[in-house]
Order: structure tokens, then C-alpha cells, then sequence
């Protein structure tokens, strides 16, 4: 990994150790908002993965863009960052193997209300909710392709990948509709990395509890949990944010400068894989 590459998965984390040291759990923050999603201006395409953390609901577009839009960037703006993030195949020149690396990008970018010049493209009223929660997690199960086994004992909540199962508590044991939901998701993405589905090193492979691979995987649950919660509309206001939470959390981050970024692709991917969607990354 070259030092301009490093420098940019530390850049990403201290943004996202930042917002939790304010208290913030960037990954659980109520994404769909009365400003509408973060999106690229010129594209109005979504911001997706590890983007999704780092920017405010809103329209963004780089100086560049600006320019040729026929705006400005206001004098003393204040950038933000979106990264582009994939694997590369790569021929080691000593072995003549194929390797798998990551490719690390980002730009910067303005929200258009730090801009002159540009009106907004959104013409469309932001989408609101009301509707069965539960009915929401029932889609997804139902379209959830090569699906896990489901149960639901009042063992815990879990998934085994030696038997592929998923295991949720029945819903009468929640005290509110959103915390099953949300539950489910979690341990649903946890599945999308079976060896049948997404193969993920973290799920197929063998990790020690406590361990950083471990600690990987609970994130890209976390996240991908999270993103399924606003992909479908249920509330977030269960989450949990607690001192000691967040205390967790920031003490893995600053021990892993690169996990973040790559939990942040790997979430987007299980929640595409779940949903059944496919997409092309754009690099802005």
C-alpha cells in the first residue's frame, strides 16, 4: 500500500472517529431526512457505502463541476470528501500470481448551498413512511435470493454459517417492532457472506472473538443493518448509542485505520446482494 493510499483510509477514519467522538454513530443517522439523501448534483445518483457516513443529506458537486455548470464555489467553502473504493486484479511481478488490491480514490466536493449559481435538481417531494415495519422485513425476507434457513427460538440472535441459519427471538419478545427489524437485518447481513452467497473471508474463515476480522464483521453488520433500516423506512431511534458503544467502536477504528472504509463497501454489497439489486460504481 503506498503512503498517498494510506493516508486516505486514515483521512476517512479520523472523519468518522470524529463524529463519534461528538456522540454521533455515523452509520445509524437518520438518512432520509427533509433534505433528501446525499446525491451527486450533476448525476442525482445516491452516494452509497462508506459516502453515506461522511456527507449530510444534501447535493454535492465538485469545483469542477461548478465551473462548468456556469456557478462558483463560494469564498471560504468548506469541502467534504467521497471516496471511490474496489478490488483490482494485479499480476505480482516475482510470483506471476494474480493478487487481489484495493484501489483507493477520493474527491472533494461542496454542497450546492456552498455554491453560486447552482439550483438544486431535485424536483421531486422527499419520500416519507407509513407503513408496517414488519410487513417491510417481510419483503425482504421474501426477496431475499438463496436465502439462510430462518428460525426463531429465544436462544439470542445469531447466525451459524456451519448450518446456515439465521435465529431471532419471535417478535412478541421486543418491546418495539423496529428493535425485531432491525435485529433481523443485522444477523441477515451477517448471512450474505456465506459461501454460497458472497463468500466473505470474515464469515468463511476461522476469527477469534475479539479479534479484528471479528470486529469487521460486526461492523459490516452494523452497517449493512443499518442501511436495510433506511432502505425500508423503519425508525432508527433504537439504535443503540450508548457511551460504551461508541467507546467500542473508537477503540477499533484507531487500531485499524482501513476498516472502516472496507466495512463501508462490504455492507453496500451484502444489502445489494439482499436486495437483489445490481449497480455501477461511479468514481464522483
Amino acid at each position: 500500500m503506498t503512503k498517498e493510499k494510506f493516508n486516505i483510509y486514515e483521512l476517512v477514519t479520523n472523519k468518522i472517529i470524529e463524529k463519534l467522538e461528538q456522540g454521533v454513530v455515523p452509520w445509524k443517522k437518520p438518512w432520509n431526512s427533509s433534505n433528501g439523501p446525499a446525491v451527486n448534483w450533476k448525476t442525482q445518483t445516491p452516494y452509497r457505502g462508506i459516502n453515506v457516513m461522511l456527507l449530510e443529506p444534501g447535493e454535492y458537486l465538485t469545483f469542477k463541476q461548478a465551473q462548468e455548470a456556469g456557478g462558483k464555489v463560494k469564498k471560504g467553502a468548506q469541502s467534504e470528501i467521497v471516496v471511490f473504493w474496489k478490488w483490482i486484479e494485479k499480476e505480482n511481478e516475482e510470483t506471476g500470481e494474480t493478487e487481489k488490491i484495493p484501489f483507493l480514490k477520493y474527491y472533494r466536493v461542496f454542497n450546492i448551498n456552498q455554491c453560486e449559481g447552482i439550483v438544486s435538481k431535485r424536483n421531486e417531494k422527499i419520500e416519507t413512511y407509513e407503513h408496517d415495519p414488519i410487513e417491510e422485513v417481510e419483503n425482504i425476507i421474501n426477496g431475499y435470493i438463496n436465502k439462510p434457513s430462518l428460525s426463531w427460538e429465544r436462544t439470542g440472535a445469531w447466525y451459524k454459517p456451519s448450518i446456515d441459519l439465521v435465529n431471532v427471538p419471535p417478535l412478541s419478545d421486543f418491546p418495539k417492532a423496529e428493535e425485531y427489524a432491525q435485529t433481523m437485518f443485522h444477523e441477515l447481513i451477517h448471512s450474505s457472506g456465506h459461501v454460497s452467497r458472497l463468500n466473505r473471508d470474515e464469515i468463511t474463515g476461522t476469527h477469534k472473538f475479539g479479534s479484528m476480522d471479528y470486529s469487521r464483521e460486526e461492523l459490516v453488520a452494523e452497517i449493512g443493518g443499518s442501511m436495510l433500516a433506511a432502505v425500508t423506512g423503519i425508525d432508527n431511534v433504537t439504535f443503540d448509542n450508548s457511551a460504551s458503544y461508541i467507546q467500542n467502536w473508537l477503540n477499533v477504528l484507531k487500531n485499524d485505520k482501513k476498516m472502516i472504509v472496507k466495512a463501508g463497501a462490504q455492507a453496500q454489497k451484502a444489502v445489494d446482494y439482499i436486495l437483489g439489486v445490481s449497480y455501477k460504481e461511479s468514481n464522483k
